[in-house]
């Protein structure tokens, strides 16, 4: 048996190559990244943007003249009054469908920006 000097085909770097110290000395090295929050923040975000594409649709069907008996139509009118959360009736004009679209559009800001700050607090955790 003959001694044959490290070459370029051995299985682990040496113990002192510059690629591990550099992982070694980063912050959090080691540590299990938590991902609760992050998954919290995706969550919310898509709630947030379904909320707000039933709100859409309403508006959508209510410029359009959708008929209320139609049961999509109608489960988009039932589930758009729960969320809207008291602000369907903040702007009354004379003109109805211009106050629906006013109130709900107003509502999806709410959410949007509410969901917003929520989610981006999520994610500097």
């Amino acid at each position: 048996m003959s001694y044959q000097p490290p070459g370029q085909y051995d299985r682990y770097p040496p113990q002192g190559s510059g690629m591990q110290q550099e992982r070694r000395d980063q912050p959090g090295y080691g540590r299990r990244p938590e991902r609760g929050a992050e998954t919290l923040a995706n969550i919310i975000h898509v709630v947030v943007g379904l909320v707000i594409l039933v709100f859409a649709l309403h508006v959508l069907f209510v410029v359009l003249q959708a008929n209320h008996g139609n049961g999509f139509v109608h489960g988009i009118y039932v589930t758009a009054k729960a969320l809207v959360l008291g602000l369907g009736d903040v702007f009354t004009p004379d003109d109805a469908v211009l106050g629906v679209v006013m109130n709900y559009a107003l509502a999806a800001l709410i959410y949007a920006i509410v969901g917003h700050l929520i989610v981006r607090a999520l994610r500097r955790r």
